[in-house]
């Protein structure tokens, strides 16, 4: 049902937008809802222009005329919830149960049944976050010694997969990224219906969402942009007749098709009607009429286009196969010749045989597919986790990436595969000699979203050709004067117009506040010039996370692409001790190949070589990821981490530390909550950290003033930073530059300001500022020493990652050249350790 306040749109504009869409125009929002109105002859050319996109699209996959569905069983874990939907008959209350959850033996046991069935998916169905509303669900977890709903599922999807060989189809409701991590390796896809974006729906009285913190549209939208983040084939959709207008729904579907296009990640969007049920809120509204059905997939095939998959519940429709047929599905859903539709009990599946004979009475052939649809079978990584490969794989045709209707699903271990180490594993030499095969990896078109949607999410101050910096006069006098006298007031909001006139600061002023600086720097550390010696050890490029900005990350048929054995890597430790390193500091591709125990394999393998080596390692991307790949905490993670050898920490991953800006330009990396967890947690555990700022890109100063005050709360709280490293952005080989988005990095100008801001913002708190000669070269390193920077890094003996971007100032610095570039800014140098004690002779 469409709210009946919704102004009906006239037949001249239906027809306009019928005309707009049988000639492949793009429909505004107007249009898309004019068109759901449509009714008679309209309706049936706008089901005409919908299935002949449907057909378009099934030719280009390969399988023209073929609806697929899935046989599954549904699981449902809990009907505890701790939302209050006024149209579910799901969710319930404790007492109407005989237990909070179904135990793992009942769990397998519809798992086994099914799969002697045929069946190939495992549908868990839950509801939200039980054990926050309901005691019971609380203590029957403790009881099991399960922390949560989540680590539970976890546990029994990894169940399934060994003990019957049933693939996970994950709908847990809203996730976080972490907790996506963390699900992914274990699931081969996940779901989440939008529902609806409208927001009265939820935060007015009397509406179907009230009193649902879980169904906030900006919370559910958030996960759509997360599954996609962390590259989940995700299944989602909108639910009609709820109360929404049609302008409401619209906007559902055009949100859909943003992250659709943005991430390439949603495999399936369903869309589904909604169906009174007795003992309900809701029970007295109308079901949503089929025509209106029929219209809104239609309208949803016409704006996702051809490559989107749509589905419709076969058991919602009335028998009404033809009609959403017609309407442009491609896709009956999960049907389950074992389990009832636990969601619409009162509403029985059909038969897979009546099924089949009424899409073959509609000209199509009915073939089952896997819970993760065909595309992202054949594409395997980075959608499906390697220790979930051979679960599919067995059950997959490989041609087509459908299912094998004959095949039996069979328990295997749920284990990592082996790795297979090598390719190119000289690039750290041959990249200052041959330097990189390709300026771009083979994947460039597709694995970092849609170009257009990307652009459009720059902060207008951001964008490539918009110079940066201004500010009024007074406001740069009044920061000059403030920088003398309390420069760590700058972060504060009292004093942002300050802040960020100091930023844009040029000529004479920028003279006067890298001298500011530089007087602050001779306060806090003196005159020496620090240097650390050290080797960069890249254990792996392999990656598949596709930030935007990294020209470093291959995919392993990449002729760039490497692995470093165990014994390779503690090789290139010996080898730096006994060049004179202190230091080795090791960072890699988030290779999903890497073993749950890489990580701290690899700390354990130099300490055993070179017992007093320091090790620097793992970004808190590395860390996090590799927390939720093995199912444990972060702070457990780093406490295995520390046990094995583990030093310290590189505050890298922080980039620029707002998630505006982050998921314009990494794609798929950690939210900066998460970064500031990880670190914050490796400080309490003793385990301190550099931190680090990435400019020049798509941000602005604002964003760098946000950025200091993050870093500054974090050290206030924990007093674990060493040092701060300014990382100017190297734009020459940067798909997000080459692909016309970002800025060629921060002129000079702007590095000037930035290191002096760094210098100033922080005083007090980090008193270590580092500037880097691999970006900045030996001349503009000197500048930044003159200008508020008291540290050079290290020598590296190794830098691939700037240096596959297009850095030009070499991958190696000796002694004698970093104390030269000292000696050029007229001061002494001093070699130091990690932490900026002595370091030996």
């Amino acid at each position: 049902m469409v709210d009946r306040s919704d102004p009906e749109p006239t037949e001249a504009s239906i027809r306009r937008a019928l005309g707009r869409a049988a000639t492949g125009r793009a429909l505004d929002a107007g249009e898309a809802g004019a068109l759901i109105a449509a009714r008679g002859p309209m309706l049936d050319e706008l089901l005409r222009i919908a299935s002949d996109i449907r057909d378009a699209g099934l030719r280009d996959a390969g399988r023209p005329g073929v609806v697929t569905y899935s046989k599954k069983v549904f699981i449902p874990l809990t009907r505890l919830c701790r939302d209050r939907c006024h149209y579910c008959t799901f969710a319930t209350v404790p007492h109407r149960l005989p237990a909070a959850y179904l135990e793992r033996d009942e769990v397998l046991a519809i798992a086994r049944e099914g799969a002697a069935q045929g069946c190939k998916e495992a549908l868990f169905t839950l509801g939200d976050r039980p054990e926050e509303r309901w005691p019971a669900a609380r203590r029957w977890l403790d009881e099991r010694g399960y922390d949560s709903t989540l680590d539970y599922l976890r546990a029994c999807a990894v169940a399934v997969l060994e003990e019957t060989g049933l693939l996970p189809h994950l709908n847990p409701g809203v996730l976080t990224w972490s907790e996506l991590q963390r699900l992914k390796p274990v699931a081969p896809s996940m779901g989440m219906m939008l529902e609806t974006t409208a927001t009265r729906l939820w935060s007015e009285p009397g509406g179907p969402h009230f009193g649902s913190p879980d169904k906030e549209p900006a919370v559910r939208l958030r996960v759509l942009d997360d599954a996609g983040r962390v590259g989940v084939p995700f299944t989602t959709g909108i639910l009609i007749g709820i109360g929404e207008d049609r302008a409401e729904r619209v906007d559902a579907i055009f949100a859909i098709r943003r992250a659709m296009r943005e991430y390439g990640h949603l495999q399936e969007v369903i869309v589904q009607n909604f169906r009174a049920k007795p003992d309900t809120a809701m029970r007295g509204m109308p079901d949503a009429e089929l025509h209106d059905l029929a219209a809104t997939v239609a309208v949803a095939r016409v704006l996702l286009g051809p490559k989107a998959r749509i589905q419709a519940p076969p058991n919602l429709i009335a028998g009404e196969y033809d009609l959403l047929l017609r309407a442009g599905i491609d896709d009956w859903g999960g049907v389950s010749p074992v389990t009832p539709d636990h969601v619409n009990p009162e509403r029985p599946w059909p038969h897979l045989d009546e099924l089949a004979a009424r899409t073959a009475s509609a000209g199509f052939t009915l073939r089952e597919r896997l819970t993760v649809y065909p595309e992202y079978v054949r594409a395997g990584e980075p959608w499906l986790d390697p220790r979930l490969l051979p679960h599919v794989t067995a059950l997959a045709d490989p041609a087509t990436g459908l299912a094998v209707e004959a095949a039996r699903p069979v328990g295997r271990p749920w284990q990592e595969p082996e790795e297979v180490y090598g390719g190119r594993t000289d690039l750290h030499v041959t990249i200052d000699v041959t330097g990189r095969t390709d300026d771009r990896r083979g994947d460039f078109d597709s694995v970092y979203g849609d170009w257009a949607e990307v652009a459009g999410k720059v902060a207008p101050e951001a964008r490539a050709g918009v110079p940066l910096g201004g500010g009024a006069d007074a406001d740069l006098r009044a920061g000059l004067r403030l920088a003398a006298d309390d420069p760590a007031a700058l972060l504060t909001p009292a004093h942002e117009a300050k802040a960020l006139a100091l930023f844009g600061a040029d000529g004479p002023a920028l003279d006067e506040l890298c001298r500011l600086a530089d007087d602050a720097r001779r306060d806090a550390v003196g005159d020496d010039v620090t240097y650390v010696v050290n080797r960069n050890i890249n254990f792996t490029n392999v990656c598949y996370v596709g930030c935007r900005f990294c020209a470093f990350a291959q995919r392993e048929s990449d002729a760039d692409a490497f692995r470093l054995s165990l014994s390779q890597v503690a090789d290139r430790a010996e080898e730096a001790w006994t060049a004179g390193a202190t230091e080795v500091c090791l960072q890699g591709g988030i290779d999903p190949k890497m073993p749950v125990t890489g990580y701290a394999d690899i700390v354990r393998a130099i300490k055993a070589r070179v017992p007093d080596m320091h090790v620097h390692a793992f970004s808190p991307m590395e860390i996090v990821t590799a927390a939720a790949k093995a199912g444990v905490p972060v702070r457990e993670w780093l406490l295995r981490l520390r046990e094995a050898g583990l030093d310290t920490i590189p505050g890298t991953a922080a980039e620029i530390l707002d998630d505006d800006v982050r998921w314009v330009l990494t794609k798929g990396k950690l939210p900066a909550a998460a970064w500031v967890d990880v670190v914050s947690t490796a400080h309490e555990l003793g385990i301190r950290s550099s931190s680090t700022m990435m400019y020049g890109h798509v941000d602005h100063p604002g964003q760098w003033l946000a950025h200091f005050r993050v870093l500054a709360g974090v050290q206030d709280r924990t007093g674990g930073f060493t040092e701060f490293v300014a990382l100017p952005f190297v734009h020459t080989n940067a798909p997000i530059y080459l692909a016309g988005i970002a800025r060629p990095g921060p002129t000079w100008r702007e590095n000037r300001a930035v290191h002096a801001m760094a210098r100033l913002l922080l005083h007090g708190r980090i008193d270590n500022i580092q500037c880097s000669w691999v970006k900045l070269g030996d001349a503009g390193t000197v500048e930044m020493l003159r200008g508020g920077c008291n540290d050079l890094g290290g020598t590296l003996m190794e830098e691939t990652i700037s240096r596959m971007a297009g850095s030009g100032n070499g991958s190696a610095r000796t002694e004698e050249q970093l104390r030269a570039i000292a000696t050029a800014a007229g001061r002494p140098f001093r070699k130091r350790t990690t932490a900026y004690g002595h370091a030996r002779a």
